[in-house]
């Protein structure tokens, strides 16, 4: 174990590229000392925040996992939902990880994929992602059929009263999703 002693999050080959053998590792499992959190991905307890759990084993299998939707809204403290699990996106034409219990997998396009994607603080060497406040904000109107229109309404009425948040830099977020742009820019005519 002390091999792994430093590392939050890993993977069987990465278990295996320090000499513990596979089944060390699920007598590891067996015993508590980590927790297997999707199919050859495993997390050590207490080491990093539990919301981030699900986010960090996806990353650690595509490094493309990104928190999105009423996941970031949360994150950004522009949602007061309890989420039961946590939306997580990569690049459409990516495959999901497998056995990963109370996650949502979304599919973004690749073109703009990396629009508003930005780094977050999850630990000493961890480095995850999520989508800004704006891209989120965008998403959600832009998934409206799915995510519901008070979701999109009320994130956006929160991140209007926040301090130090600028239409523009949404509506500048919001060109790279044409389809979004009006309904959104609607939206803020009525709240501005």
């Amino acid at each position: 174990m002390t091999a792994l002693a430093a590392t939050a999050v890993f993977t069987l080959e990465d278990a295996r590229a320090l000499g513990l053998r596979k089944d060390r590792v699920y007598r590891m499992v067996a015993s508590g000392e980590i927790e297997r959190v999707g199919r050859g991905v495993y997390v050590q307890p207490g080491m990093i925040d539990p919301t981030t759990t699900s986010l960090a084993a996806a990353t650690a299998m595509q490094p493309a996992a990104t928190m999105c939707l009423t996941s970031a809204l949360v994150y950004h403290d522009l949602s007061d939902a309890i989420p039961f699990g946590a939306d997580i996106a990569l690049p459409r034409g990516t495959r999901h990880p497998a056995g990963f219990e109370h996650v949502a997998w979304h599919s973004f396009d690749e073109a703009t994929f990396e629009v508003g994607r930005t780094p977050m603080a999850a630990g000493p060497d961890l480095e995850l992602a999520v989508y800004s406040a704006e891209r989120t904000i965008v998403d959600c109107f832009r998934l409206m059929h799915l995510e519901g229109s008070d979701v999109a309404h009320t994130a956006l009425r929160r991140w209007v009263a926040q301090r130090g948040n600028s239409p523009s830099s949404l509506l500048q977020v919001a060109a790279s999703f044409p389809k979004a742009l009006p309904r959104l820019r609607h939206a803020l005519e009525v709240l501005l």
